[in-house]
C-alpha cells in the first residue's frame, strides 16, 4: 500500500509539473500578441453591477452615460490621429468613430410605435453591441412594439471591461430590462425577448428564473438567435494560470486574442475572463433546464423559436439541440436550422462529420418541437428550400424559398444570422448607406499574401451576414402577429 501511495504522489506531482509548465509555456507564447493599448488596460468607473439590481432602467442609464463621458475622455482623448490609428474605434471623429455616426449604438435605445401593442427585451451577445439585434429591433416596432435593445455591462466601451465583469452583472441587468419593458406596455400586452449569442442563453436564463417563482414578467416567447447553450470545454480552464497576470511581464497573458479594434459596435480583442463568464452562464443554463424539467416547471416554460447555424465555431450547436429543445414542453417551439451549402462544388471539401449527426435528427419521429431545415432543392442547384415537419411526426413538407446561396459562400457562421445582407456595416456591400460613412465590414474580400495584415484572416473570411434573413423576418412577423392574435378577447 505504501508503494501505490508513493506511486499515485508521484503520478500525480508529475502531472502537476507537466501542466505548471504548459502554463508557463503559454504565458510566455501571450508576450508575442500585439501589445495591450489604453482600452485593454484602463479600468472605467461606474459600471452596473450585480450588486445595483435594485436600480431602475433611469438608473441604469443614467450610469451608461456616465460611462461613456469617462470613455471620452480618459480613452479617446489619448488617441493621435495617426495612419496606424485611421481605423480605430477610439480616433474621436475617424471614420469608425462610433460617435461620428448618426446614432451610437453601442448604447441601450429605444424604439417607440405610435400604438403600442407589444413589447420586447432584446439581449446582445459577447463583445456585441446593442446595434447587433438594431434590425430585429425595428421588425418588432414596425408590428407595434415598444423595443429596448439592453447595453450588457462590459459592453460597447472598451474590451478591457469584459476582463472584470461577472456573468450576475449580466443576468442583473435582463431583469432591470424585463421589468421596465413590462411596465412600459402593462400588464396585459405580449412581452417578448430576442437574444443573440450569450444574450440568447441569458435569455433562457431569464425566463428559467421567471417561471421559477420569482416576481419577474414571464416572456410570452424567446426568440434566439446562434443561443450560447454550450461552448467547448476549454472555456472552463481558459483563466487557469490568472495568478501570472498579476506580474506586469504576463500582462498580455490575460487575453485570448488582441486585435486592432476598428469595428464601432463590436471587440474584436477577446479576454479571457470573457470566455471564464460565457461558460458559467452556460452552466447556469443546463443545470436551470434540468432542475426546471425535474420540478415540472417546463410547462410554463415561453414558446422558442430558433435560428443557429448548423456549423458554428463559438456556440456548441448540440447543446442547444439536448440541452434546450429536448426539454421542451411546448410544441409551437420551433427550431430553424440553416445547413451548409450542398452545391455539388463544395461537396469534395466538406467532412462526413457534418452530415450525420443533421441526418439523424431530421430522422427523429418523436421531437417535441417544430423543425425546419433550411437546405439546397438539389445537389445541382444553389437554391434552397423549407424542410419543415410538426412537432411528433415523421411527414416532411419541403418549401421552395426565392432565395438561394451567394456565389462561394459555403455555410453560414454563428456572427451571420441576425445581420441582414443590406446592413450598412455587416452586409454584402451592394446597397450604398446614407446613414453609415465607415468601413462595410462584411464586404472586405482581402486577397494577398500571409503574415502581412494586422488583422486575422480568418476574422476577415467570416460570413457577417445572412443572405436567407428574410426568412427570419417573414417568420419572426408571423409569431408576433400569432401572439398579438392570441392575446384578442
Amino acid at each position: 500500500m505504501k508503494r501505490v501511495g508513493a506511486f499515485l504522489w508521484k503520478t500525480l506531482l508529475v502531472i502537476l509539473l507537466v501542466v505548471a509548465s504548459a502554463v508557463v509555456g503559454w504565458a510566455f507564447q501571450s508576450r508575442t500578441m500585439l501589445p495591450l493599448e489604453a482600452w485593454h488596460t484602463i479600468e472605467l468607473d461606474g459600471e452596473f453591477t450585480a450588486a445595483d439590481a435594485n436600480d431602475t432602467f433611469p438608473d441604469y442609464l443614467a450610469r451608461e452615460d456616465s460611462l461613456f463621458r469617462e470613455v471620452k475622455e480618459r480613452i479617446d482623448s489619448r488617441v493621435e490621429s495617426t495612419d496606424v490609428t485611421l481605423f480605430s474605434r477610439y480616433r474621436a471623429g475617424g471614420a469608425q468613430d462610433p460617435e461620428a455616426q448618426q446614432t451610437d449604438w453601442n448604447r441601450s435605445f429605444e424604439l417607440v410605435p405610435e400604438q403600442i401593442r407589444g413589447g420586447v427585451l432584446l439581449l446582445h451577445g459577447l463583445t456585441d453591441s446593442p446595434y447587433s439585434l438594431r434590425r430585429i429591433g425595428e421588425l418588432f416596432k414596425a408590428r407595434g412594439f415598444y423595443v429596448l435593445g439592453l447595453r450588457l455591462p462590459g459592453h460597447g466601451t472598451t474590451p478591457g471591461a469584459l476582463s472584470r465583469v461577472r456573468w450576475t452583472d449580466w443576468v442583473a441587468a435582463s431583469h432591470v430590462g424585463a421589468r421596465h419593458v413590462r411596465e412600459r406596455i402593462g400588464a396585459s400586452l405580449p412581452f417578448f425577448m430576442a437574444g443573440y449569442s450569450n444574450g440568447g442563453g441569458l435569455s433562457v436564463k431569464y425566463a428559467l428564473d421567471a417561471v421559477s417563482g420569482t416576481n419577474l414578467p414571464l416572456p410570452d416567447s424567446l426568440v434566439l438567435f446562434s443561443p450560447e447553450i454550450g461552448i467547448a470545454q476549454a472555456a472552463a480552464i481558459s483563466n487557469i494560470g490568472r495568478v501570472l497576470t498579476r506580474m506586469p511581464y504576463f500582462a498580455q497573458f490575460r487575453w485570448l486574442s488582441i486585435e486592432p479594434e476598428y469595428d464601432p459596435y463590436k471587440y474584436n480583442s477577446f479576454p479571457k475572463n470573457a470566455a471564464d463568464q460565457a461558460w458559467n452562464v452556460t452552466k447556469a443554463v443546463q443545470n436551470g433546464l434540468t432542475e426546471a424539467r425535474a420540478g415540472g416547471r417546463m410547462a410554463r416554460f415561453p414558446r422558442v423559436l430558433t435560428f443557429l447555424s448548423w456549423t458554428d465555431s463559438t456556440v456548441d450547436t448540440s447543446a442547444t439541440i439536448q440541452h434546450l429543445f429536448d426539454q421542451l414542453e411546448n410544441p409551437r417551439s420551433e427550431l430553424v436550422i440553416f445547413d451548409v451549402n450542398r452545391f455539388d462544388a463544395f461537396a469534395g471539401f466538406m467532412p462526413s462529420t457534418v452530415d450525420k449527426p443533421l441526418e439523424q435528427l431530421e430522422a427523429s419521429t418523436d421531437l417535441n418541437y417544430r423543425l425546419t431545415v433550411i437546405s439546397n432543392v438539389a445537389p445541382n442547384s444553389r437554391s434552397v428550400a423549407a424542410h419543415s415537419r410538426a412537432a411528433h411526426t415523421s411527414k416532411t413538407e419541403s418549401t421552395p424559398l426565392n432565395l438561394e446561396w451567394p456565389q462561394y459562400v459555403y455555410s453560414l457562421s454563428h456572427v451571420a444570422i441576425p445581420f441582414a445582407p443590406d446592413d450598412p456595416i455587416y452586409g454584402d456591400g451592394r446597397v450604398p448607406s446614407d446613414t453609415y460613412r465607415g468601413l462595410r465590414l462584411g464586404a472586405l474580400e482581402p486577397r494577398g499574401e500571409t503574415s502581412v495584415l494586422t488583422v486575422s484572416l480568418s476574422q476577415a473570411m467570416r460570413l457577417r451576414h445572412n443572405p436567407f434573413f428574410a426568412y427570419e423576418e417573414e417568420r419572426i412577423r408571423a409569431l408576433i402577429d400569432e401572439s398579438l392574435t392570441d392575446r384578442v378577447p
